[in-house]
């Protein structure tokens, strides 16, 4: 019996521990999900909803969702995702297509508010940036996606400065800034957030997330202001749901 009680009493404190950790830090996962299409060329919503929920997240950065397209069967893919997740969704439209919408979401655990879509510059794919004020247990923080183009490096650079600048005019609380930037560490986009306000959250192991059965090109980044690093950003090692594979971050208030 004395054995038992000290086993509940070990368990109580250890949950109590988690709670107490999970109301200091924020999980964030970022995903470019190739618009639900696997390695093995089958649409599979479940199961990147599996990984996601593997991962316990706070906030999820979608990029490459569809939503009612022809090539994914008409599903509604931001709603459908957040049914499968028990989270919270919002979608900004980058473009119509299909018969439907495409463009990226955000998935979250806590109420979001104040979704807008940043419209980038340049031909070619629209380009665009999602945000949404999450009102988190370390308080409100704006969570945003980028989806950078990948064909021209101007044009990216530019994307980079007006994303930033639209969103540092907006966010009068943290923010998290994550997704594909199809652009590498070394690169005049990435300078744009390795400076001041912004700071580009270092990696732990290995860096690359494409192609994702063997990565070989690190383009897929997260980016805060205002906010400390719990946690350095993870690659998870998942190789078959989609092209890119997922980061996760965790982020909390600065000391």
């Amino acid at each position: 019996m004395k054995i038992l009680l000290c086993l509940s009493i070990l368990c109580l404190t250890a949950g109590f521990g988690r709670a107490g950790e999970a109301s200091k830090s924020l999980r964030v996962l970022s995903w470019n999900i190739h618009h639900g299409e696997g390695a093995d060329g089958k649409v599979d919503l479940a199961r990147l909803a599996a990984v996601i929920q593997a991962q316990a997240p706070d906030v999820v950065l979608l990029q490459e969702v569809d939503s009612r397209c022809k090539r994914s069967g008409g599903v509604d893919q931001p709603v459908e995702l957040a049914k499968l997740t028990g989270l919270q969704q919002v979608f900004g439209k980058a473009m119509d297509f299909q018969e439907g919408e495409y463009g990226q979401a955000i998935l979250s655990r806590y109420p979001l508010s104040d979704l807008r879509i940043h419209r980038l510059p340049g031909e070619g794919e629209p380009r665009i940036a999602v945000s949404a004020v999450a009102e988190t247990p370390i308080g409100p923080v704006t969570v945003a996606g980028i989806h950078l183009d990948y064909q021209d490096e101007a044009r990216q650079l530019a994307q980079a400065q007006v994303a930033s600048a639209a969103l540092l005019e907006i966010a009068t609380s943290p923010v998290i800034l994550a997704g594909d930037f199809n652009a590498n560490p070394d690169s005049r986009t990435l300078a744009v957030f390795g400076q001041a306000p912004w700071s580009v959250v270092a990696k732990a192991g290995p860096p690359a997330t494409h192609p994702a059965d063997k990565p070989t090109d690190e383009i897929d980044f997260t980016v805060v202001r205002g906010l400390a690093t719990v946690k350095s950003t993870t690659v998870i090692a998942e190789s078959v749901a989609s092209d890119h594979r997922p980061l996760l971050t965790i982020v909390g208030k600065p000391e």
